[in-house]
């Protein structure tokens, strides 16, 4: 696939596709939905007879079965629609914008909010992070690390390739230090140990649709690869607990994974604390109430707390301050005050940062 060019804004998106030679003579239709998965076929038929996609230098409407021709470019329109839209029992979420936390010559250390993208993928084209800061500063923002969609916090984005090479570096050798604050049900009221770490190891759970599973096996075991998660935990009451998980290494759903492994998934994980036929219902808007209700969540209770690197020959640290929802459901349910939460988690980052950076 040659992708000539892209252009986002806030509300469109073009992008301008070159033909290849084993692409020579496709339906038009058909040579789109490859590059546009998310889309059903019907979909792509309708953008094509609304005139959102066109074959430059070839004058009049196009049709789904026009061919196209090896060199040829087709440039294809999206524009926000609903498609993007989030729903939790029946009601349209209403999306929070990113917030600046730091910013310099280089890069930005940003707040991401729930249900944000970090760049443009799959249908998920406009509440990315690199969109909002490229229609803010009219330039190209490069993606340094990513969080999960539903994952909030802290986030790191380059303002020019040689930074994001710079920083991205910093992650491949290991020299970050990551926290993330969560929100675990202990479900079958085991002991868990105020400190620990889990060293399960990671792999895909299943086949096909299945493939968005991690499984986790035994430390001493040949499948899956190595991963490592330190724990603290901060307040316990009733079957739920509060903590910092510090991942030594980035697994995919790795602090999701070996909560779970622990015997405590996460608060509103629609995969590891409810099951993949749940996580489906959601994902095509027909969970039930009972769902919604098992969940209490709109989405996993997992925020980026703060981010630890090498910036210009020592470490800095980016902040990122507990989100709103993860607090509101806090308050609402459990007897820890909101002042000694955040003393604890300030207190406990800076303490590990100080020992695992030395």
């Amino acid at each position: 696939m040659t992708i000539l060019y892209k252009k986002f804004t806030d509300t469109s998106f073009e992008v301008c596709y070159e033909v290849h030679s084993p692409q020579d003579g496709m339906r038009l239709d058909q040579y789109l939905q490859n590059y546009f998965p998310s889309f059903s076929r019907q979909q792509i038929k309708e953008k094509i007879k609304a005139g959102e996609v066109i074959i430059k230098d070839r004058p009049g409407k196009h049709k789904p079965n026009t061919k196209v021709y090896e060199k040829e470019q087709v440039i294809a329109f999206v524009h926000k629609t609903s498609h993007e839209d989030e729903w939790w029992n029946g009601e349209k979420i209403e999306l929070e914008k990113l917030v600046i936390e730091y910013e310099n010559d280089e890069l930005f250390a940003i707040t991401k909010p729930p249900y944000m993208s970090t760049h443009p993928t799959g249908k998920h084209l406009f509440n990315c992070a690199t969109v909002h800061l490229e229609a803010r500063t009219m330039k190209t923002v490069h993606s340094i690390h990513r969080l999960d969609r539903e994952t909030s916090g802290i986030l790191l984005l380059a303002k020019h390739p040689k930074a994001a090479q710079t920083y991205t570096q910093c992650f491949e050798n290991n020299e970050v230090s990551k926290c993330y604050f969560f929100i675990g049900v202990n479900v079958d009221n085991i002991e868990i140990k105020d400190s620990f770490t889990a060293n399960e190891r990671l792999d895909t759970g299943g086949e096909g649709l299945k493939r968005v599973i991690i499984g986790h096996h035994p430390e001493d075991s040949d499948i899956g690869k190595v991963a490592q998660t330190h724990f603290q935990i901060i307040h316990r009451q009733d079957k739920y607990i509060l903590g910092l998980a510090f991942p030594v290494t980035g697994r995919q759903h790795q602090i999701r994974v070996h909560a779970l492994a622990h015997g405590f998934p996460l608060l509103g994980d629609k995969i590891y604390y409810g099951s993949y036929e749940m996580f489906q219902s959601f994902k095509d808007n027909y969970a039930s109430k009972v769902d919604h209700d098992f969940l209490q969540l709109t989405r996993h209770a997992l925020h980026a707390t703060a981010i630890n690197i090498p910036f210009h020959g020592e470490r800095k640290t980016f902040f990122s301050s507990l989100p709103n929802d993860l607090m509101t459901w806090i308050k609402d349910n459990l007897s820890i005050s909101e002042d000694e939460l955040k003393s604890q988690v300030k207190a406990r980052i800076e303490n590990y940062f100080s020992t695992s950076s030395k």
